[in-house]
């Protein structure tokens, strides 16, 4: 029997030769961090949905942030969790000066200056409902009297120091009111990255509880504004939009059900395209890892490298602070 000249395997046949024939790599340059962050000194608190992941206050986050950083991690995405006194119907604690998201940043900015700090525009953390806009009293979430409440606080975040606002709200036309907010306060470096393709999915939950969100919204749900999984075509036109309005990067999320959305924003858009981990899916995979049906850290590899197959340039991933360290030992 003649066997072929062109044999696969060959490329296959030991560690060194796949990985020069890798078509891609996962490198910490790719990964950024989202953190939970307490009010306080000296504060931790487990998870109980997402399993490893902690809540911190800040100082206790910049002990966690530096040995990391001086590993190579380049950003982190901060999540504030509000006292219940702060909440209120109109979210007014979202661009408190003094709160905890702008406090937060101008401490990690003062200690890490290289570090970039990425801040969740939105109000579901400080509205007494839960939701991610302001409502009236039939319940409607208000859209353009939200875009003025996030204009608010996305100036607020960029004046404390954050390097990029993310608006995840999925509010229409909001990006163009915050880049000429941001413009007009002469915040002209200070990057949008525009969660243009939120999809109202169900793997969201462990990061209500995270942020202390889920007793506000209760049954409530966020399918008026945030997008229907069963479209694609939508993501594109979401995505298109954003970036008319000045959006610098984009935003898919969830991550893994949606890698064929990454796929067709990166082939379509020239602009860095980032995806979300989120803590469903976390929580789905920590499961199995604790439970011992997968090894943890090649099961962790291998998801996030799918996410650059699809295209991704940068991953949100509660497990970045674990593939830091065995990136770079």
């Amino acid at each position: 029997m003649q066997y072929p000249f062109t044999r696969k395997r060959r490329l296959r046949s030991s560690q060194a030769i796949r990985n020069l024939s890798a078509e891609n790599h996962l490198t910490v340059n790719d990964l950024i961090w989202p953190v939970f962050v307490l009010d306080g000194f000296n504060r931790t608190e487990d998870i109980t949905a997402m399993p490893g992941v902690k809540r911190m206050s800040v100082d206790v986050l910049l002990d966690r942030l530096k040995p990391l950083h001086e590993k190579g991690l380049n950003a982190i995405a901060l999540f504030p969790v509000i006292e219940a006194k702060h909440k209120t119907d109109d979210a007014a604690e979202a661009w408190n000066p003094e709160g905890l998201v702008q406090r937060s940043v101008k401490t990690i900015k003062s200690a890490l200056p290289d570090l970039m700090v990425i801040t969740d525009v939105a109000l579901d953390p400080y509205t007494s409902h839960g939701q991610d806009g302001i409502i009236n009293e039939q319940g409607e979430i208000l859209n353009d009297v939200t875009i003025k409440a996030l204009v608010m606080q996305a100036k607020s975040h960029a004046q404390a120091g954050a390097d990029v606002v993310a608006p995840s709200d999925m509010m229409d036309g909001r990006v163009g009111e915050i880049r000429h907010a941001l413009e007009q306060c002469k915040c002209h470096n200070t990057a949008i990255l525009s969660y243009a393709a939120k999809y109202a999915s169900n793997f969201y939950g462990p990061f209500r509880d995270a942020v202390g969100s889920a007793g506000n919204l209760g049954k409530s749900s966020k399918e008026s504004y945030q997008m229907n999984p069963a479209n694609a075509l939508e993501a594109i036109d979401e995505i298109a939009m954003d970036i008319a309005e000045g959006a610098d990067m984009i935003m898919v999320k969830p991550g893994m059900p949606y890698l064929d959305i990454i796929a067709m924003a990166k082939s379509q858009f020239n602009v860095p395209v980032c995806a979300y981990h989120v803590s469903g899916e976390y929580a789905m995979l920590q499961s199995a890892i604790d439970n011992g049906y997968l090894a943890e850290q090649p099961a962790v590899l291998e998801a996030l490298i799918c996410f650059k197959r699809a295209g991704t340039d940068a991953i949100l991933t509660y497990y970045a602070d674990r593939v830091t360290e065995w990136l770079n030992p």
